[in-house]
This record gives C-alpha cells, sequence and structure tokens, in this order.
C-alpha cells in the first residue's frame, strides 16, 4: 500500500504562499460554522517522526478563534492513566459540541509504538482494535465529524531529517528513542502502519494518507482535506470564497466553548 504513494510530488514556494491564506481563512469561517451547527470535530494527526506535525498544526490554529479549537498532544500514558481502562483518557479528550480537536498523535499509539516496543500482547491487540471502532463508531453515531492523516516520508527521508534535528542544540531534544526506533526498523513499522489503516479506514472514520516529502504540499493537502470534509458535513457550497453561515446578527462566536 504504502510503497505506492508518490512522494516526490512537491508544490512551489510562492504557489504554497498564495493557497495558504485563503485556506486559512476558509477554515475560520467553517470553524464558526461548525459551532453554529453544534458539530463535533475531530482531527487525527499520526506519521512517522520528523514529518513536521507539530509545524502542520499551529498553521491550522494560527488564524483560529482558540475558543472553539482545541489541541491535545498524546505521550506515553502516566501512572494515574494506567490505573483507568486504556481507552479513558481519550474520552475526556473528546471535544464538546461545535468544538474543534486536533490530536498529536492518538489512541492508535495503542497499536503502532506498543506493537513496536512490543509491550502489547496478541489478544491485547485485537482488542484494541476492538476498542478503536467501537470509539470511532460511538462518537460518529453521535453527530461527530472524524478526519485522520498519515504523514508519509521515506525511511532515507526521516533518517536526514532526524540528523539534522539532532545536530541543534535546539532541535534535539525533539528526537527521542521512539523516533530513532522508528527509523531504525522502518519496514516492520510499514507493515505495522498498513495493517493499521486497513483495519480501521471507515467511510464514518476515513485514513487520508498525505505525501510529507515536501512540506509545502503536505500543509495544502490537509487544509483542502479539512475544508472539504466540513463543507460536504455541513452542505455548504465548495471553497470558492463563500462565506459559512451564521445566524442573523451573529458576527463571532457567542461565549466559550465547552472544554
Amino acid at each position: 500500500m504504502l510503497e505506492y504513494v508518490n512522494l516526490d510530488l512537491a508544490l512551489p514556494q510562492d504557489e504554497y504562499k498564495k493557497r495558504l491564506r485563503p485556506l486559512q481563512q476558509r477554515l475560520y469561517e467553517l470553524e464558526h460554522a461548525i459551532f453554529d451547527a453544534k458539530v463535533p470535530v475531530i482531527i487525527v494527526f499520526e506519521g512517522w517522526s520528523a514529518t513536521g506535525k507539530g509545524r502542520l498544526i499551529s498553521l491550522l490554529v494560527e488564524r483560529l478563534d482558540p475558543r472553539g479549537f482545541r489541541v491535545v498532544p498524546i505521550t506515553p500514558p502516566r501512572t494515574a492513566e494506567l490505573r483507568y481502562p486504556w481507552m479513558w483518557r481519550f474520552w475526556q479528550k473528546i471535544p464538546a459540541r461545535g468544538q474543534m480537536v486536533a490530536f498529536d498523535t492518538s489512541w492508535y499509539r495503542r497499536v503502532l509504538i506498543d506493537r513496536l516496543d512490543k509491550t502489547i500482547k496478541k489478544d491485547e491487540l485485537r482488542s484494541a482494535y476492538q476498542d478503536i471502532a467501537e470509539f470511532e463508531e460511538m462518537l460518529t453515531a453521535d453527530g461527530a465529524v472524524i478526519l485522520k492523516f498519515w504523514l508519509h516520508i521515506s525511511e532515507e527521508e526521516q533518517a536526514k531529517r532526524i540528523r539534522k534535528l539532532r545536530k541543534d542544540k535546539l532541535t534535539a531534544w525533539q528526537v527521542g528513542e521512539e523516533d530513532l526506533l522508528q527509523n531504525k526498523r522502518y519496514e516492520k513499522f510499514t507493515g505495522y502502519v498498513e495493517d493499521m489503516i486497513t483495519r480501521t479506514d471507515s467511510p464514518h472514520a476515513p485514513w487520508t494518507i498525505v505525501e510529507a516529502s515536501d512540506r509545502y504540499y503536505m500543509r495544502i493537502k490537509v487544509f483542502e482535506t479539512i475544508i472539504a470534509s466540513l463543507e460536504a458535513r455541513l452542505g455548504l457550497a465548495a471553497s470558492t470564497g463563500t462565506k459559512a453561515k451564521r445566524p442573523r446578527g451573529t458576527k463571532e462566536m457567542k461565549g466559550a466553548v465547552n472544554a
């Protein structure tokens, strides 16, 4: 599956700059439309280490109303979280109605990193996939929009980016043992990713594979995919400058969105 992804796709910087601002504006309009329609939106970012997830999410957030958009970074479960069923901590982070939440990695850590670390047994892996399927089905049945992105780069490109990060003292901290293990076992991890996508891609919670060798191409594709999906969910016209509708007399969000 992933071997057929065209990692040579790229976008010139001038075209990127020309297209980014209108997309940020459209996403801002859709954020308000989502709030008015009371639709919860979940955006999941998974991918190889060093693909630029952090900067991508920063660009998504940059021009949005902070009352309607939240970023949730996922780290290994802590002591207190280990006392509960493994999905418990993710239920605590789902968006309120009308709110958008971006997960910087997610519940898929269970079937990717834990599998790579060999800290999950076969029966636990099967159970984890079942838990994920039920989790996403329940959320979408309740009206949520779920968008999942896999940011893909080659083994060589990842190794090059990791070396660059480690050379600079200001960025070396971004590279951990998990990142090095990913690259060391790139082929095996690719198999885990393909298994994950095959098992969990569905019409109600689809995966989008994003060619991430070129950061400009990657960012524009993610923006356009999110916008098209939200427009389809809201029944709005495609992105041609048409503004998302709001109630009469309303120019901005009324009050804060519940966390």
